[in-house]
């Protein structure tokens, strides 16, 4: 995408405490971890639901209020530094298919697969049809499809690494006993705890730019 400023997608995204110097990309951030984790996590209940699980209606937790799913101190840290997660709660044990769990562990990464490619189609139909107005307001609409777009790209691929707490473990785990063993062992959660440490850390970055690659490919294909 020509004009966009990758690199600061990338800072403003993960350096949050820099927000000031990229309003538009800031509260796009915010705008995008809420309303994709509360869709990410209804995708999760919708699913359970359909496995035969009514927990989710049971604890009330179908709503798109963000409280509920992320709770004060998730939206704290957004906030502040950029960062959030969320929860669903389901049992496994009610749900009718034997990979019930591998599906409703996937449905909250494919949402945020499908917001992804609809926030990027839109704009591509955007400038391809010279909607956008060459303007202030149309660069902020475009750069926040853009953020929108790849936030969520960038979600899916992180949640479907399989390292607990994230939704590939609970995949792999359905479709593999003996991992689901090495998840079940408690002389092996400080290791995944590592693990996922790392991934965040380190990995977090790399994950953005393979978003951003992904997302340019897909708004190629469509222009």
């Amino acid at each position: 995408m020509q004009g966009m400023d990758h690199g600061g997608i990338i800072r403003s995204m993960l350096f949050i405490q820099n927000a000031w110097h990229e309003p538009v990309l800031y509260f796009s951030w915010v705008f995008t971890v809420v309303v994709s984790i509360c869709l990410h996590e209804l995708a999760h209940g919708w699913a359970a639901i359909w496995q035969g699980d009514d927990t989710p209606i049971r604890e009330k937790r179908m709503t798109m209020d963000p409280m509920v799913h992320m709770g004060g101190f998730s939206l704290i840290a957004l906030f502040l530094i950029g960062i959030a997660w969320g929860q669903m709660p389901v049992n496994p044990h009610r749900f009718r298919s034997r990979y019930g769990e591998a599906l409703v562990a996937a449905a909250g990464p494919a949402m945020n697969v499908l917001l992804s490619f609809v926030a990027l189609t839109l704009l591509v139909g955007l400038l391809q049809w010279k909607v956008l107005p060459a303007s202030p307001v149309g660069e902020n609409i475009s750069t926040f499809l853009w953020a929108f777009g790849v936030a969520n790209l960038a979600l899916a691929i992180f949640n479907m690494v399989p390292v607990p707490p994230l939704d590939g473990s609970a995949v792999l785990a359905n479709f593999s006993q003996g991992f689901r063993n090495l998840l079940n062992d408690p002389d092996k959660q400080g290791i995944f705890g590592i693990a996922f440490l790392l991934l965040f850390v380190f990995l977090g970055r790399y994950l953005f730019v393979g978003a951003i690659l992904l997302g340019e490919m897909y708004m190629t294909t469509l222009s």
